[in-house]
């Protein structure tokens, strides 16, 4: 899988879940904080986002689409001063089906709304770089594909068919990469740093690639610079400085994060965890799994899977 994909498929834990809900003013709504991610969309109406950083109220118009990625509580509302309810979560934790069965007025606010579970305690920095709120203004010609899915995901949710349950699940998973792509590649503010800026520059882009492509490779700076068309010192110096740390040094660290996610959702052998994981030894791969996690292989996995 490319970097972003790989990032997703890392942090992600359980199953994504959604809701199309109707509101009639005056409404008010206040999400809690969660240890996931969660997405707004505008279908029918407006509507003020009351962001977690305490910051100016952002109005939504139809299409607008807004990604809070860190989990921090926000309110949801008709007027910047309707007061809040909490938000009524189902016993799962899940946003709440739509409840009102009848049609959808002319006044009325209808919204897409969904949320991720992501594995903080492991979160990639192509994650942790996002801002607390993302805001994707719908235009005329912008984000077609991010459209696309919100479309098609709305459609599902608002009249059920046979194999609706799969098709949501893939298309939740669809648009979270829509919606982060989106922002990287068209909304980000101008002189990216950080992993925007490094997404953006194809040499590191290059590099990054190919030791997710191939983790358990032993790769060396000079392999990787070769990878990037750069000289060993220049290209250590561009992926330090935009990547928050030395090459094989975030090497290991995504190999212990494969590791880690294999442990989680697999019942594959420590052997072969370790090998993919770029380890010829298991003893070898438990130690730094170890030194990484705070705990050996084997019972990490027992934990998680009693979690």
């Amino acid at each position: 899988m490319d970097v972003l994909s790989d990032a997703i498929a890392a942090m992600r834990t359980g199953r994504p879940h959604s809701s199309r809900t109707v509101k009639r003013g005056p409404w008010g709504v206040r999400f809690p904080a969660s240890d996931g991610a969660g997405f707004h969309v505008v279908l029918q109406g407006s509507a003020w986002l009351l962001p977690p950083d305490g910051g100016e109220p952002v109005r939504l118009g139809v299409g607008d689409v807004v990604f809070l990625a860190h989990g921090y509580g926000h309110g949801l509302a008709d007027h910047p001063e309707t007061p809040l309810e909490e938000a009524e979560l189902d016993p799962d934790g899940s946003w709440p089906k739509l409840r009102h069965r009848g049609p959808v007025r002319g006044d009325d606010t209808l919204m897409l709304c969904g949320a991720y579970q992501l594995n903080k305690a492991r979160a990639h920095p192509l994650l942790t770089d996002l801002p607390p709120c993302i805001h994707l203004p719908a235009r005329l010609g912008a984000h077609d594909r991010l459209r696309a899915a919100v479309d098609l995901l709305g459609a599902e949710l608002a009249d059920p068919q046979p194999g609706s349950d799969a098709i949501v699940l893939a298309l939740l998973d669809t648009l979270l990469l829509y919606l982060l792509r989106s922002w990287w590649l068209a909304e980000r503010p101008e002189g990216p740093t950080g992993w925007a800026a490094a997404l953006s520059d194809p040499a590191i882009t290059a590099a990054l690639q190919a030791m997710h492509s191939d983790p358990s490779r032993p790769w060396t700076v000079e392999e990787l610079g070769a990878r990037a068309s750069l000289s060993r010192a220049a290209f250590a110096r561009r992926f330090t400085a935009l990547v928050g740390r030395p090459p094989l040094a975030y090497l290991t660290w995504w190999r212990m994060t494969t590791a880690g996610r294999l442990l989680r959702t697999s019942d594959a052998p420590l052997g072969a965890v370790a090998e993919q994981a770029g380890y010829a030894s298991e003893f070898a791969f438990a130690k730094a799994f170890k030194r990484e996690y705070g705990v050996a292989p084997g019972r990490y996995r027992k934990q998680v899977s009693t979690a």
